[in-house]
């Protein structure tokens, strides 16, 4: 295991002909040109029409790496939605098994496996940032080290789900089945332990269409295999699992023999035992990463949790259900923009283009403003309208037509908030965004909930309202800190993080 005081990849001249000579190559190519790193940092914004035209030539940069990542999160989100959609059409039983298999102990996993894997958007996008491709694989490798070891853990989750969910209080007929489920869904927590890293190391290199078309091939297949197994020839639980499983082996299978085909370059030079080198810094990062998503995505199951517990219970939940599906479609489109701006900030600082990284972070926060104010704005105009296509109760769409001015309040904040968090993932401040959300989200957001819905008897308003408190709160925080930032000191650091975590070749 290396030490602090390892040497770098390069000696310090290496290093610099070797970004010298990797922006040459950048000059050869006009795609790479355009889409990585700037030869030279961003110049003085003199005036509105200089702001308009850098504003241009950074949106067109995001929107190469959001459009391609919006699309591909749609499409892996959808591929347990429609799972449940054919469940749906077998039994009661089967649709809640999955349900409960997917939201419980897969989407556990599944959060615990992203967050970790997004180690790599700091490591990967500073790397190429700084000209050091031959280092993307090195940390993709110590990546699928660390992952496929927290798989090896996790497992027990799987293996005993039965028995959790049921210590939980499920009722006893869908722990049943949601565990014999669980069980057979093992491999694809060995494909999130592949495919996270991978998605990193792509996005580092703006590689991100051929995620999107390998996801929209993988989903048409999904779905007409999902109707073959699940329905026509009576699989049931069984064809559910055999589906997913295969969809996320094929993703990772897929996206590998790109890599390996050397469409990558000197990114992917072949396995090395350096993978095994300085576990520990990595594990470290990892498991910040991994905190900091974690707490979002727990922090958002606990509204639901809560509304469980209030006098009319089943309207509640089936009301916040609603909105909360409509939040994680939206949310869709902010990670894409998350995955960009991480992108552009460690891509930039790595290349020590303080003055880009901080424009481009302003550009981002713009046009995810605008555009979560614009879904805001359908929604209040459409909010008489829409309850009824995801319910026949008139309770519910009472409910959910009365929380609908929340719901577009938490859009906007959560369209700006993922890219406040996507500056910290691309600049290495997991760590802190941890303590951050921990602050925020359980010592000031739910405790205030808690207080609003059941002691000031406001019920599922309060308890979104105390929540939404600490969601603002914690984006208000993140501003401040993204207010105070030393650019030029974080390029600084990318520049000490490459040389401490990279080895000789």
């Amino acid at each position: 295991m290396e030490d602090g005081n390892s040497e770098p990849l390069l000696p310090p001249g290496e290093v610099d002909r070797t970004r010298g000579s990797y922006h040459e190559h950048q000059r050869s190519s006009s795609t790479l040109a355009f889409f990585a790193p700037g030869i030279e940092d961003i110049g003085p914004i003199t005036g509105p029409r200089v702001f308009f035209r850098e504003f241009s030539v950074e949106a067109k940069k995001l929107w190469y790496l959001a459009g391609p990542a919006i699309f591909t999160s749609i499409c892996q989100y959808s591929l347990g939605a429609i799972t449940q959609l054919f469940a749906g059409h077998v039994s009661t039983l089967t649709l809640a098994a999955v349900s409960i298999e997917n939201s419980v102990i897969a989407g556990f996993s599944f959060g615990v496996m992203l967050g970790m894997g997004s180690a790599l958007e700091t490591l990967c996008g500073q790397a190429f940032g700084a000209g050091q491709l031959d280092m993307l694989g090195i940390y993709m490798q110590r990546s699928w080290v660390i992952l496929n070891s927290t798989a090896v853990v996790l497992s027990l989750l799987y293996v005993f789900g039965t028995r959790i969910l049921k210590l939980i209080g499920q009722v006893e007929q869908i722990a049943d089945s949601a565990g014999i489920l669980a069980l057979w869904m093992i491999p694809q927590l060995f494909a999130y332990a592949m495919n996270f890293p991978i998605a990193k190391f792509l996005q580092a290199q703006s590689k991100i269409m051929v995620m999107a078309v390998v996801s929209a091939v993988v989903l048409v297949l999904h779905t007409v295999f999902s109707w073959l197994l699940m329905l026509k020839l009576g699989w049931g639980l069984v064809g559910a699992a055999v589906v997913l499983n295969v969809s996320w082996v094929i993703i990772v299978v897929a996206q590998l023999v790109y890599i390996f085909s050397g469409t990558c370059g000197r990114a992917w030079s072949g396995f090395s035992w350096k993978a095994f080198h300085n576990l520990w810094g990595f594990v470290r990062l990892s498991l910040a990463s991994a905190i900091m998503l974690c707490l979002e995505i727990w922090y958002l199951t606990a509204l639901i949790l809560f509304a469980g517990y209030l006098k009319d219970a089943e309207v509640s939940v089936d009301a916040l259900s609603i909105c909360m599906n409509i939040l994680g479609w939206t949310i869709m489109v902010a990670f894409g923009m998350n995955a960009a701006i991480s992108v552009r900030v460690s891509n930039e600082l790595g290349a020590a283009h303080p003055r880009t990284a901080k424009f481009s972070l302003v550009v981002a926060v713009m046009t995810s403003f605008m555009i979560g104010v614009a879904i805001s704005i359908v929604l209040i105009a459409a909010r008489e309208e829409y309850p009824a296509l995801f319910s026949t109760d008139s309770a519910v769409r009472a409910l959910v037509r009365k929380l609908t001015p929340l719901l577009a309040v938490c859009i906007v904040i959560n369209n700006v908030q993922p890219v406040l968090s996507g500056v910290a993932v691309g600049a290495g401040w997991q760590a802190l965004v941890a303590y951050v959300n921990t602050a925020c989200y359980y010592l000031f957001g739910i405790p205030l909930g808690v207080v609003m819905g059941y002691r000031l008897n406001w019920g599922v308003e309060g308890i979104w309202m105390g929540m939404l408190c600490g969601i603002s709160l914690q984006t208000c925080v993140l501003f401040f800190l993204v207010y105070r930032t030393n650019w030029h000191k974080e390029a600084s650091i990318a520049e000490d993080r490459i040389r401490k975590w990279g080895g000789r070749p």
